[in-house]
């Protein structure tokens, strides 16, 4: 069974011309996905956070993980907004904490963050707080983070396609075609 950085680097070659931009950052993102997947495959929920310029991919993504056609089984996963309603309100340390420990008391500290979006938005602080969270950040070199630039005139595109070598990585690594922890 290939490790996932081998497995990543011949899925993106794979993709032909569209991916070759992703192919140089392909160690940053197989240690990151690496260890989001192994999350995953401990049953640990996913709690998906968004910049509010990316709540279009929040929802692509909260519609697409777990599709009618998909043969896997469904992938626990929430919005922070359906969490608390108003976490756009939020600021400061405080009411975070508070969030944070209802979060960890609904979810037995079997959860983990995955945040998307400028590294600088007050979105990110939760997710920063916890060092098992996986990242798609913009502007910021961070912990476990795999990281893009917001000016890029084909960063949708690339979130696309980023998301779709997720989905096929998850689903290597659910049905044993790639080992996740190497």
């Amino acid at each position: 069974m290939p490790d996932f950085a081998q497995w990543s680097l011949d899925a993106i070659r794979e993709e032909g011309g569209s991916l070759s931009w992703l192919e140089e950052y392909r160690f940053e993102w197989s240690k990151t996905t690496a260890f989001a997947l192994e999350q995953i495959l401990n049953g640990k929920t996913i709690i998906l956070i968004t910049d509010e310029k990316r709540k279009w991919f929040e929802n692509y993504i909260l519609s697409s993980i777990n599709g009618l056609l998909l043969e896997r089984p469904l992938i626990p996963i929430i919005s922070i907004d359906n969490i608390y309603t108003h976490y756009n309100s939020v600021s400061g340390g405080e009411i975070i904490d508070i969030i944070d420990d209802m979060i960890s008391l609904s979810y037995k500290d079997d959860y983990f963050f995955w945040y998307i979006g400028k590294g600088d938005d007050k979105r990110s602080d939760i997710a920063k707080r916890k060092d098992e969270s996986y990242f798609w950040i913009f502007d910021e070199d961070f912990n476990n983070a795999f990281t893009l630039k917001s000016y890029d005139t084909d960063l949708d595109i690339k979130l696309l396609q980023l998301y779709k070598l997720f989905d096929a990585s998850l689903n290597a690594a659910m049905f044993g075609e790639v080992d996740a922890s190497s």
